[in-house]
This record gives C-alpha cells, structure tokens and sequence, in this order.
C-alpha cells in the first residue's frame, strides 16, 4: 500500500509551488532532462499509448526557431527560459501499441484509419503525460510554466513537418527567479469544484 508523502513533499509538488514567469541563468543539464523523462514516463494513460512527444528546446538556434511563433507577451520569458519543452501527441501513436501493449496484440488494429479517430485519445492523454511532466520536474527541484499563447501551425511547420505530432502546448522549464512569481491566486472551494454523490 501507498503512504502519504511528506507534508513537505506535497508542499513542493502543489501547495507552495508556483508557475515560473523568470528564470535563474541557471543551466538545466542534458542528464536532468533524461532524468525528468524517465520520471515522468510512469504515469498512466489510456492503453498505455503515451502518445506525448516531447522537444526539448535548449540550443539558441531552437529558440529562434520557435520565437516567431510565440505571443507577443511570451517572448522574452521564454527566450530568457533555459529550457522549453513543447509538448506534443503523436496521432499516429498507435503503431507503437503491440510494444506498449503486448497482452492485446491486436489493438493496433482497431485505431487504423484517419487520423482523425485517434485524435481525441492522442489529445487528451498527450495532455496528461504533460501535466506529468510538471509534476516530475517539481518533485526535481525544477520550476515550470505552462503556456498555450502561441501558434500550433507555425510550431508544427518549424518543429513537426512532415510528421503525425501536433503541439498541444509549452512548458518553460529551469529555475526560477521568484522576483518574476506572480502573488498566489485563490483557487475554489471544493463546495464549488467538487461534489460527492
């Protein structure tokens, strides 16, 4: 059975985590980012089709690649961001499934056809395992910010032509400088949320 972590665990994974709109000069190290992956990698999704990809943009002249395609007011943040991932679902992921799920050799089958019917499960688990993926680099040390202000199609032709991945969203990742932390927002209540039936 699963214990309860820390209080000062589910402090650094939730409660006084923050998005991060600046950054250090710190560098994220290569090995930091097969460490994050190999973490985040565990988390469940549907059939176990973790049709998430993930591009780790880190070189100068990735970053000028992704710039033009970014909002206005996204820019210098991340430019600035030793890391951004964009995290991306792969429509096609399930020519990977006779490998990530063995048991029923023939699921595969059942997804064949347009990409169109293996949308849905590619978006919505893509945008689980990105979700991971902030969660894991907390539980590193790391700090992130999730952003969607920016074109799909300008980063698909830059990052993805010529293949079934379409970006879903970004992630600035690194270490933050908190003089760039927005306050802390209210969230609502669970009375507001949530409710048991």
């Amino acid at each position: 059975m699963s214990h309860v972590l820390s209080d000062s665990a589910l402090d650094q994974l939730f409660r006084t985590a923050r998005t991060a709109n600046a950054f250090t000069d710190q560098p994220v190290d290569d090995a930091v980012l097969h460490q994050l992956y190999e973490l985040l990698k565990w988390g469940p999704t549907a059939l176990n089709a973790t049709p998430a990809r993930f591009v780790f943009v880190k070189s100068a002249e990735a970053k000028q690649k992704l710039a033009p395609t970014l909002a206005e007011g996204n820019v210098a943040k991340t430019m600035a961001a030793p890391v951004t991932v964009i995290v991306g679902y792969d429509e096609d992921f399930h020519n990977a499934l006779p490998q990530l799920f063995p048991h029923n050799p023939g699921i595969k089958d059942g997804f064949e056809g347009p990409r169109e019917k293996r949308h849905d499960l590619a978006f919505r688990n893509g945008t689980l395992q990105g979700a991971y993926l902030i969660m894991a680099a907390r539980a590193l040390g790391l700090d992130t910010g999730a952003m969607s202000g920016f074109d799909n199609a300008r980063v698909d032709a830059a990052f993805f032509v010529g293949t079934s991945i379409r970006s879903n969203f970004l992630i600035n990742l690194g270490y933050a400088d908190h003089q760039g932390t927005f306050p802390r927002l209210p969230r609502l209540r669970f009375d507001e949320a949530a409710r048991i039936v």
